[in-house]
């Protein structure tokens, strides 16, 4: 079997634990429990007949001033770059983040999400507007951790680039 190391990178409270708990387990939790270092989990995509066993790298949230290990993403097959629709300015860091990763992994896939639709957007930008940022990345997902909302569709789409 094929397995596939995906690294979760983005601001601190943006989801990216939520995203990772809700595909691995299926569960969704209102408390909030910031990551330290990285969390590592499991699970196996099926699609045709074929399986993917994807190793999932939670990273703990990288802001302006302590940025990430870009060792983290060493072997990864692909990297989510996860930003909050309720947050403006973390679209701003996510942008940055994925400068920093393309420094050292300029080869590697990045996918954008942009997690928490289930709540009402602050952003300021326009769909115009967005859809230049995502023209950085491989993809474009809008999820809800919450609610499930695209998030098998993501990985899906992740194990079997």
């Amino acid at each position: 079997m094929i397995q596939k190391k995906v690294c979760i990178l983005g601001p601190t409270g943006v989801g990216k634990t939520s995203l990772v708990k809700q595909f691995v387990e299926s569960i969704f939790s209102e408390k909030y429990k910031t990551t330290i270092g990285v969390k590592i989990d499991k699970k196996q995509v099926n699609k045709d007949g074929r399986g993917v066993q994807l190793l999932l790298w939670d990273l703990e949230g990288i802001d302006r001033y302590c940025g990430f290990n870009p060792r983290y993403l060493r072997g990864a097959s692909a990297y989510i770059i996860v930003v909050d629709q309720t947050r403006s300015q973390s679209l701003l860091e996510g942008i940055e983040i994925l400068e920093m990763a393309r420094e050292h992994y300029p080869d590697i896939p990045a996918f954008f999400v942009v997690n928490k639709t289930d709540l009402p957007s602050s952003w300021h930008w326009s769909e115009e507007e967005l859809d230049s940022y995502a023209k950085n990345f491989t993809s474009l997902t809008k999820t809800s951790a919450k609610t499930g909302e695209n998030v098998e569709e993501l990985f899906s789409t992740i194990a079997f680039w």
